[in-house]
Order: structure tokens, then C-alpha cells, then sequence
């Protein structure tokens, strides 16, 4: 019952509708302004394409495949290339498609593919990729790309994922970037004396049972961001827990690791 529950509110929020085309839709939806006149300028654009294919041979069925990108589409074309990229290497599907619309296009081919093998199934696919932009400064992009895709089966796969971009050196923000090498292990022990403190636990409680922590070991998430609260991290859908329990985000505040951030101007944003 709880895997038949988060299915219904994943796809509540995040599903696609019944609405049929066979076209292509891109929209632009809104210009947002940057905190400066050097951050990067985008509008939000998006692609849906629709698969021909109906779920079912029951002619009154009209449902089928959809798949959806909706993503911000940037002033700087090197801005653009570069998250696009991180996006379709996430989808799984790097070096395989060039854009967006070759991404979904590449999915409602795999249904095509799959119905034309599999008539009766009675499965209606859908992939959902929404990426939106949660900090724009000149030398600092962070965007959330969230990624559901369903293929049939208890519950839609699901990722969400932090892509972290340096517009002044067009590089990946990664960890180490802002954290001394030496400093890493305090970062994970005061990350774990929050993450406990945040799930009621005691010092010395397991991380075993009720988490999937690796020997019941604390670990930071694979992904994370920089936000004015502190170093932000997330965990995934069965990344620590069941599936059912969604995503965990912890928050790390910049005042309890001063002694271990590196002197990079990009903190300077958040402080």
C-alpha cells in the first residue's frame, strides 16, 4: 500500500496528462531577471512529444506515451551546452542524443519499440524531466533537475540531482571545491550529528536498521548545492531509505564548518 501511494503522488505531481498531439511543443514561459547584470539571463522552455502508439487496442482508449523536457533556456550558449550535457549523462543516455528534443524523441521511440513486441500490455509509459534554477550569480549556477520516468511496475524510477556550474570557468562546482581535502571528515561528522539530530536519533543509535547507510556507516549524499542556510545535500529515494520515504535534504550551516571552507569567492555569494 505505501508503494501504491507514493505512485499516486509522484504521479500527481509529476505525470503527464491525457492531452493527445503529435507535435512538438516548445513555449517560452517566463524571462527571469538575475540577481546582477552578470548573471546568466534565461527564459524556461520546454518539449513534449507524444508516442502514436495507444496503450491499449481498445479503440475508445486514446492514452499513450508522453514524454516531457522542461528546462531554462540561457542567453549563453556555453551555459547551454554544458547543462544539457550534465542532463542527458544523468538520463542515462550520454553521447546517444545531442538536445533535449533527441532525448525525448529517444524515449517514445523505446515505448514504440516496445508495444510493437509487447501489444497487450497495458502499461502507459511517461518521462518527466523538470530542471529549474535554484541560484544564478556570476560565478555560480545551480539548477535541480529532477528525473521520473515509469516503464510499468510498482512505482516510476525517480532521480533528483543537483547540477553545479561555474559560468566564469565553465566547470562542474564539485565538493572539494569549497571543502579542504583535510577537512572532510569533519564535514561528514557534524553532517552526521545534524542528520541525527534531524531524525531523532540518539549518538549512538544504528544506521542500520531503517537506513541503508553502507555497515550502518554515516555518508554525505551524492548530491548537493549552496544555499544561503548552508552546504545543502540530498538524498535520494532509496538512496538512505525506502522508496516510499522520498528524498532527505540536510543542511550543513556554513557557521559550523568556517574552519574547513576554502577561500573561494564563490562562498562569498552566500554569506
Amino acid at each position: 500500500m505505501r508503494k501504491l501511494a507514493a505512485l499516486m503522488l509522484l504521479t500527481g505531481l509529476y505525470a503527464c496528462n491525457n492531452q493527445k498531439t503529435d507535435k512538438v511543443i516548445d513555449s517560452a514561459t517566463k524571462t527571469v531577471a538575475g540577481s546582477s547584470t552578470d548573471t546568466l539571463s534565461y527564459t524556461y522552455d520546454s518539449v513534449k512529444v507524444y508516442s502514436k502508439t495507444p496503450v491499449s487496442v481498445n479503440k475508445n482508449v486514446t492514452d499513450t506515451a508522453k514524454a516531457v523536457v522542461s528546462y531554462p533556456l540561457f542567453a549563453d550558449e556555453t551555459a547551454n551546452k554544458f547543462v544539457q550535457e550534465k542532463v542527458i549523462g544523468l538520463a542515462g543516455k550520454q553521447g546517444a542524443y545531442k538536445n533535449y528534443k533527441e532525448l525525448a524523441n529517444g524515449f517514445i521511440q523505446e515505448y514504440d519499440n516496445f508495444k510493437s513486441k509487447n501489444a497487450d500490455s497495458p502499461e502507459s509509459w511517461f518521462e518527466d524531466l523538470d530542471l529549474k534554477v535554484t541560484a544564478n550569480y556570476p560565478d555560480y549556477l545551480s539548477v535541480l533537475f529532477t528525473y521520473i520516468d515509469y516503464r510499468g511496475g510498482a512505482h516510476p524510477n525517480t532521480l533528483f540531482t543537483y547540477v553545479n556550474y561555474n559560468p566564469k570557468n565553465n566547470q562542474t562546482l564539485t565538493l572539494d571545491s569549497v571543502i579542504t581535502a583535510e577537512g572532510m571528515p569533519l564535514l561528514r561528522q557534524v553532517a552526521e550529528k545534524i542528520f541525527r539530530n534531524n531524525e531523532k536519533l540518539g549518538p549512538n543509535a544504528s544506521l542500520s536498521e531503517g537506513y541503508f547507510f553502507a555497515e550502518g556507516k554515516f555518508a554525505l549524499a551524492q548530491t548537493f548545492t549552496l544555499t544561503k542556510e548552508g552546504l545543502k545535500f540530498l538524498y535520494n529515494p532509496y538512496e538512505i531509505k525506502a522508496y516510499a520515504a522520498g528524498t532527505t535534504e540536510l543542511i550543513v550551516p556554513y557557521s559550523a564548518i568556517k574552519d574547513i571552507l576554502k577561500p573561494t569567492p564563490v562562498l562569498s555569494n552566500f554569506k
